[in-house]
């Protein structure tokens, strides 16, 4: 009897059975696409010239519209191109914009990842500060005191201080604190006698800066309470910082004649760490934040911050914490830092 084999075949027109996994069937698809290096070539030069921006930003002039200042007040916001960039470079499957990505990555990283993603706090510190700018149209001025108040600081500084403000705060804080002085629209609230105090003159032609000594338990420390002129950004004239930047010369000036080793320096700047025009200020003090911080600490604007411009910063002394505290009435956060000596 003859058995009769067969082979069971497909229909005629059936395709091929695919073999390996999706993404080794993306990688193939890409290998064999020969544009992909071709394409995004503009979004790859965005991501070299961001790059660029960042780690040249010292030296973008201040001549036209104080541009460079400008751009340092807000440097850290430039990490959000990184990840539009990206999803630009993904949908236009490009390997030369996703790329060049690495560059403005790492540069943002080296500037600011330490920031972002490390928290340097510690805990306690010997000595406790506050700043804040209350801001002059504050609807809440007790309210804000007690706020202030119940951080605990050891010493308190107030800026844009109001006349008729003004007994307001004494009233709401002179339970907490026995000692302060108000020099114009600046004031400094303690729980340790003040001695030496003083206006400085910071060429505004009224009183916007203070010095005094505290006299803490372990000696005396200078302190400086100063309220910079603001800034505007103008469509006619850019960002209008001459007036600031002529102040923090002359703060500068009074802090580098400062004989006492240990000083504080707190209160509205209108810039940055990062801004060149505070180098007469920065050039010689440490940021609280900076040493010790959680995060970039962002101050201004209280409702969605987005820039530190309030500062307390230290010389002859050793940052422990640095934080923000909760909103209040004004259109600043308060910001505060402990130190040991």
């Amino acid at each position: 009897m003859t058995q009769a084999y067969t082979q069971e075949t497909g229909q005629p027109g059936d395709a091929p059975q695919r073999s390996g996994s999706r993404i080794g069937r993306l990688f193939d698809r890409l290998r064999n696409d020969r544009g992909i290096w071709r394409r995004g070539l503009v979004l790859a030069a965005t991501a070299v010239l961001l790059a660029l921006v960042m780690i040249f930003h010292a030296d973008i002039p201040n001549r036209v519209g104080n541009l460079g200042s400008l751009l340092e007040t807000f440097l850290p916001w430039l990490g959000l191109f990184l990840p539009v960039l990206l999803v630009l470079g993904l949908v236009r499957r490009s390997a030369s914009a996703v790329l060049a990505l690495v560059l403005p990555v790492a540069v943002w990283l080296n500037l600011f990842g330490g920031l972002m993603f490390s928290d340097k706090s510690g805990g306690g510190g010997e000595l406790t500060v506050v700043t804040h700018n209350v801001n002059a149209e504050n609807a809440d001025p007790t309210g804000t005191a007690k706020d202030v108040a119940a951080s605990g600081a050891d010493v308190v500084a107030l800026e844009e201080l109001t006349n008729s403000a003004v007994p307001t705060y004494e009233r709401a804080l002179a339970g907490t604190y026995r000692y302060h002085t108000v020099q114009g629209t600046v004031g400094l609230w303690s729980k340790y006698p003040l001695s030496g105090t003083k206006p400085v003159d910071i060429k505004l032609g009224w009183t916007r800066a203070l010095r005094t000594a505290v006299t803490t338990p372990r000696g005396e420390v200078g302190v400086y309470v100063a309220h910079l002129p603001s800034v505007r950004v103008k469509f006619n004239a850019g960002f209008t910082a001459g007036q600031r930047d002529d102040s923090a010369e002359a703060l500068g000036q009074a802090i580098a004649r400062e004989p006492l080793k240990k000083v504080i320096l707190l209160g509205d700047l209108n810039g940055t760490m990062n801004d060149r025009a505070l180098a007469p200020v920065t050039s010689q003090m440490r940021s609280a934040q900076g040493a010790a911080g959680d995060g970039f600490g962002f101050s201004w604007p209280a409702s969605f911050p987005m820039a530190r411009i309030d500062q307390i910063m230290v010389r002859g002394l050793d940052p422990v914490s640095a934080w923000a505290l909760p909103r209040t009435g004004s259109d600043h956060l308060p910001l505060a830092a402990s130190v040991d000596y």
